[in-house]
């Protein structure tokens, strides 16, 4: 994490807190200097902890961390933008997450395609008691992924992602296909 930053001036010298009576004390005086040094990033820190714990403004190491608060895998590939974004993000993404509309974005986030996904469940509302349940029995969620290149795309991670962002309980297919050329039959605008 943070080490000692060199020519960083301390915000509260330590000299500044002895009685005049240990200002002539030479070796005190750089002893308390050293620490000083070490003492000068804690001290900074502290006082702009705020700007530290914002994902807008967190230094890059920071931002790891309190992306590990928020329970987000930081990507260390990932520009520094996306990275804050995704930490900013976080909490609003897990009261989605779960849902048709949690799944699109995450998968949407990391591939930038909007999927196409098809699930089993339903829900409604009758009057009668024990009326059909909408849906299926077995839960299971398709997603098909329109994308130019095909073979390109990392099936593996977006497995996981997938795993990640559905209930436990929940199957699912993957297919990534070709994307359709504009005006060509069946493609969609």
């Amino acid at each position: 994490m943070r080490g000692t930053v060199a020519g960083l001036p301390s915000p509260h010298p330590l000299a500044e807190l002895l009685p005049a009576l240990y200002l002539e004390q030479d070796f005190l005086l750089r002893f308390l200097s050293a620490l000083d040094d070490v003492l000068a990033p804690v001290q900074l820190t502290l006082d702009n902890l705020p700007a530290h714990l914002d994902p807008r403004s967190a230094p890059e190491d920071f931002l790891d961390w309190v992306a590990q608060w928020v329970a987000v895998e930081p990507h260390g590939d990932e520009p520094v933008d996306r990275r804050r974004a995704a930490v900013a993000g976080a909490v609003a993404r897990h009261s989605r997450r779960g849902t048709r509309g949690g799944l699109a974005e995450a998968i949407r986030r990391r591939t930038g395609v909007d999927p196409e996904i098809t699930e089993s469940g339903g829900s409604g509302w009758s009057p009668t008691p024990y009326a059909r349940l909408p849906g299926e029995e077995r839960p299971w969620v398709a997603v098909r992924l329109r994308v130019a290149d095909p073979p390109g795309v990392n099936r593996v991670a977006l497995e996981e992602l997938i795993e990640d962002e559905i209930p436990a309980h929940v199957g699912y297919t993957l297919e990534i296909l070709p994307a359709e050329a504009p005006g060509a039959p069946g493609a969609r605008s």
